[in-house]
Order: structure tokens, then C-alpha cells, then sequence
């Protein structure tokens, strides 16, 4: 019988590791789509705004909505 060793942290710790984690599937759907509409609708090169988004999530997705979209958004 394997023994059950029980959370050091508990239930928040648990909750706590599900949000990180969907924290982290948001910011990989972020420089995804990013990546994606900027080979549709940049002239920039796609990469480059991914990297943007990568490093600074929040401001990359702004900076790139409204700079790096040829016709706007």
C-alpha cells in the first residue's frame, strides 16, 4: 500500500497552483495570438511582437493593438 502524504498547504496551495497555471495558459494564448494576427496584419515581423508580448504581457498586447495593427483595431 502506498502511503498518502497530505499537502503542506493545503486546499490554497492547491488553488494556488491552479491559478498559476491558468495564468500561464492565458500569457501562452496571449503571444499565440499575437504571433498569429501579426503574420495576418502587421507589416512588422510577427516574431518580434511575440517577444514584445512575451516580455511584457500586458503592455505588449496594448502596444501591439495599437501600433502594430496596419489598419488599427
Amino acid at each position: 500500500m502506498v502511503p498518502v502524504v497530505p499537502l503542506q498547504g493545503g486546499v490554497m496551495a492547491v488553488f494556488s497552483l491552479l491559478f498559476a497555471l491558468l495564468m500561464f495558459a492565458v500569457h501562452i494564448a496571449m503571444i499565440v495570438w499575437t504571433y498569429n494576427d501579426a503574420q495576418k496584419r502587421s507589416e512588422h515581423p510577427a516574431f518580434l511582437w511575440a517577444i514584445v508580448v512575451f516580455f511584457a504581457p500586458l503592455l505588449g498586447i496594448v502596444l501591439y493593438l495599437i501600433l502594430g495593427r496596419d489598419g488599427g483595431y
